[in-house]
Order: structure tokens, then C-alpha cells, then sequence
């Protein structure tokens, strides 16, 4: 009679720190993917020494964009629908007729990577977005979506005019050059209980 051959047990104790200290290194070596929401540039911090007056914004340079309790628009105290948004910002940003009721630009000299030099008419142009407190979250995503469009368009076209290559075909030193010269200038102020017409 044959005799069984006993099978030698596997010590798994000290498997268990093996996975422990697995843990621990991949909680630690890896990143996760926050939600960051949508980037905004906040403006600095004023001089104390400056004079409250001289802060304010010139009403030319400033295009109010308003979403009431009715997902109604209205852009620079007039009623727009949502497809007319992007157009009317895009004009604001560029002032292409330099006109008086337009923001006022400042010619700016910026270097470019491969050393030369290059003058652009930055807007001192700020689109200011509010809404009401009963503003669809719909509504107020697709506004601020049009809105970005606009100066994404613009950052395009003047990759174009000047690079012959779209914004995001650029290099990065040069891409960032074009976010200088066409900074995204909007303003998001705190909701309202305004309400309006239906």
C-alpha cells in the first residue's frame, strides 16, 4: 500500500505585509483625477495707495452678459438669443472698427521664442457673466460656453493672421504669447433675485 505523501503547507504569512506594502506604494505613486472646475483668472490684489476711482472699469470696456430667471439673455442691456452670444463677445474682444462704445486696446510689445519681437493691441476689454438665482444650470453652462468659444475663435484667428497655424497647432512658448495678447477676461458674479419677464 502506497503511502500518501502529505503536502507541504505555504506559509502565507508574511503575504498579507507583502500586500499591505503593495498598497500602500500604488496609494502613494499614483495620481487621481480631481475635478478642478472651470479656470478663472482672477485679477490682482489693488494697491492700497490707489484711488477707489481710478479701479472702476470704463463702461465702454465692460460687456454685461445677464441670464434672469427665464434662461432669458440679454447681452449689454439687449435680449439675444443663445446662437447670437459668441458673435456679439467675438466683436467686443476684437473692436475690429475701433469704435468709441468698444473697449479701448493697448498696443503690446511681446517677444517670441526665436527672439523677435511682435506688437499686438491687447483688449482691455471684461465680459462680466451674471446670473439669477433661478438660472438654469443648463442655460448658464451654454452661455459661458459661447462665451469661451468666442475667445477661443479669436486666439485662432490671430494664430492664423500671425502664425499661419490654428492656436492649438502652436508650440507651447508661442501659445502662451497668444494667451497674453487675447487673455480670457470673464468675470462671473455672485447669482441675483432679480427674476424677469416671461
Amino acid at each position: 500500500m502506497a503511502s500518501k505523501k502529505k503536502i507541504p503547507e505555504i506559509n502565507a504569512s508574511s503575504q498579507a505585509n507583502i500586500s499591505f506594502i503593495l498598497l500602500i506604494f500604488f496609494l502613494t505613486a499614483t495620481t487621481m483625477n480631481t475635478d478642478t472646475g472651470i479656470p478663472r483668472v482672477l485679477p490682482a490684489m489693488p494697491d492700497e495707495n490707489q484711488k477707489t476711482e481710478d479701479l472702476d472699469i470704463r463702461e465702454r470696456n465692460l460687456l454685461l452678459v445677464f441670464i434672469n430667471t427665464y434662461d432669458q439673455i440679454m447681452v449689454g442691456g439687449k435680449p439675444m438669443d443663445i446662437t447670437e452670444v459668441k458673435e456679439k463677445a467675438k466683436e467686443f474682444i476684437l473692436n475690429p472698427a475701433n469704435e468709441e462704445n468698444l473697449p479701448e486696446s493697448e498696443d503690446t510689445e511681446f517677444e517670441l521664442p526665436d527672439g523677435t519681437k511682435w506688437t499686438y493691441p491687447v483688449s482691455k476689454g471684461v465680459i462680466s457673466l451674471q446670473n439669477d438665482r433661478g438660472t438654469s444650470y443648463t442655460a448658464y453652462i451654454q452661455v459661458q460656453n459661447e462665451l469661451v468659444r468666442a475667445f477661443n475663435e479669436v486666439r485662432d484667428e490671430v494664430s492664423m493672421e500671425k502664425f499661419g497655424k490654428k492656436f492649438a497647432e502652436l508650440d507651447e512658448d508661442v501659445r502662451s504669447v497668444v494667451q497674453k495678447a487675447v487673455p480670457q477676461k470673464i468675470s462671473e458674479s455672485e447669482p441675483r433675485n432679480v427674476g424677469g419677464k416671461k
